[in-house]
């Protein structure tokens, strides 16, 4: 037992002082994730370590450390995982992964990036573009972008989902919309929550009610509530026909009698003071959307 122990120092010893002697001759980088939308390059990687004081070549080996190089290019926006290797005849090999993003985000100052499945961000250039879903709204330190990632990583793993929805968009953490290929309305899905259970009712909504009410019956499909779809039905649009008569128009209302239409969230005549103007007025359907409820129970 002893004769290994001192067998095993030795060979440390051994190790230790001829690295203390080995100069760092090359510096090799591997890009192991290499494709047809490949931005990062061996190039850039060694410029990067440039850039953080990092200069290996001619270096004595002991002095380089692999860990801190790893850190280094690992806080990287543009590299998803690194690895550095101190090899044997003085080289230095780096393997290094660039990010694979898995949604894009668009924020309403019209910044743009990259998430990827980890929610590392990566921004948005005109040099790289990568066909993955789109999401868009104002995403706070509180609610960011990367809370809606279990519903893309859900979406994308389903193909029916994935041919069906186009983009997301979120109004608030309880109001996530989906925007689907079939043209005419959107979809809420409330939360990120019961990811599962909300597309079943989704799908049975599909399969059993809008073959029967028609496809462009409703403009907004919510599955947030448990154990019941709500569908809005679209508003309809009456067109009148009549001709202008400047002599019909109408009196400039008191301003002091004016609200706003909670429906349209457009100034109104109040209608006490409707007398006040000409009955040349067209008159139009309500604003607002009857709501149809359509509850079913995924089988």
């Amino acid at each position: 037992m002893l004769i290994l122990v001192a067998l095993l120092v030795a060979g440390v010893w051994w190790a230790r002082s001829r690295e203390t002697d080995e100069l760092c001759r090359r510096v090799t980088v591997q890009i192991v994730n290499q494709d047809s939308t490949m931005f990062v390059t061996e190039q850039g990687v060694k410029a990067e370590l440039a850039q953080n004081g990092f200069k290996l070549v001619g270096k004595p080996m002991w002095q380089i450390s692999a860990a801190r190089i790893e850190q280094t290019l690992s806080s990287s926006q543009y590299l998803e995982n690194v690895e550095c290797v101190k090899a044997k005849n003085g080289e230095i090999i780096i393997r290094a992964s660039q990010l694979v993003p898995v949604m894009r985000v668009f924020e309403p100052d019209g910044s743009s990036y990259y998430v990827n499945a980890d929610g590392k961000r990566m921004n948005a250039t005109s040099f790289y573009h990568s066909d993955v879903p789109v999401v868009q709204g104002k995403f706070t330190k509180k609610f960011p972008a990367t809370r809606l990632l279990p519903l893309v990583k859900y979406v994308e793993n389903d193909s029916l989902l994935r041919s069906l929805v186009t983009m997301y968009t979120m109004r608030d953490s309880n109001n996530i919309f989906i925007v689907p290929s079939i043209y005419g309305h959107i979809v809420n899905m409330g939360s990120v929550a019961n990811i599962d259970n909300k597309f079943e009712k989704l799908k049975l909504f599909y399969r059993e009610v809008l073959p029967a009410k028609g496809w462009e019956t409703y403009d907004t499909i919510s599955v947030k509530w448990d154990h019941q779809v709500v569908a809005t039905l679209r508003k309809k649009v009456v067109q009148v026909a009549m001709t202008y008569d400047p002599e019909d128009d109408e009196v400039i209302p008191d301003l002091e009698t004016m609200g706003v239409d909670e429906n349209n969230a457009t100034l109104a005549i109040d209608p006490k003071t409707k007398q006040k103007a000409k009955a040349s007025k067209p008159a139009t359907k309500s604003d607002k959307k009857p709501e149809a409820k359509a509850t079913a129970k995924p089988q």
